[in-house]
């Protein structure tokens, strides 16, 4: 199957003015909506990471589990949660991150990776890029290491891809979207 860029920009839907105004929100929805779509971005990362060296991966709150979880699935990694503040049950590591919308904190199972271990890390999306360098800097703190920082969408604008870039993780997007683009 061969990545068709436009079909999926045409599966993600804008939200003008969510969740506060001046904001075009991605929403995703569609896309996991549609069989064939999800199959294709599933296969996309699948083929890019299927030979890769890295030792697990890691998903964002909450979208980021969505395809985090099948690609942990079908390239047989052991799966790391980022979770908002509060929603896990055992010991965490916890990471405080600014938001497109103001601070937040991101939190981990403290004995979810080791020294040596590498992780890809998984969300819907690439903002400011603050979710992905929080769980970068919890990932460091285990003694492990970033293999990449993979999403569906970029929103290069806001600046998030050269903020990881700056702190030496790379990253991959399936498709980007300018601010302005409906």
């Amino acid at each position: 199957m061969i990545f068709d860029d436009f079909s999926i920009k045409t599966l993600i839907r804008p939200v003008p003015d969510f969740p506060k105004p001046g904001v075009v929100f991605r929403d995703i929805t569609p896309l996991f909506q549609s069989p064939r779509a999800l199959r294709l971005v599933a296969d996309s990362f699948i083929q890019r990471y299927v030979e890769a060296d890295f030792s697990h991966i890691g998903a964002m709150d909450a979208r980021g589990f969505l395809i985090g979880s099948i690609i942990a699935y079908e390239l047989n990694k052991p799966l790391v949660l980022f979770r908002k503040q509060g929603k896990l049950p055992a010991d965490v590591l916890s990471e405080p991150y600014q938001t497109e919308y103001g601070e937040a904190f991101l939190e981990v199972h403290s004995d979810s990776l080791c020294d040596g271990d590498k992780v890809l890390i998984f969300d819907d999306l690439i903002a400011t890029g603050g979710t992905l360098l929080a769980a970068a800097r919890l990932v460091r703190r285990m003694g492990a290491s970033v293999y990449e920082a993979a999403a569906i969408i970029d929103l290069p604008e806001l600046g998030g891809s050269e903020r990881l870039a700056d702190a030496g993780i790379p990253t991959f997007a399936l498709t980007a979207f300018a601010l302005d683009e409906r």
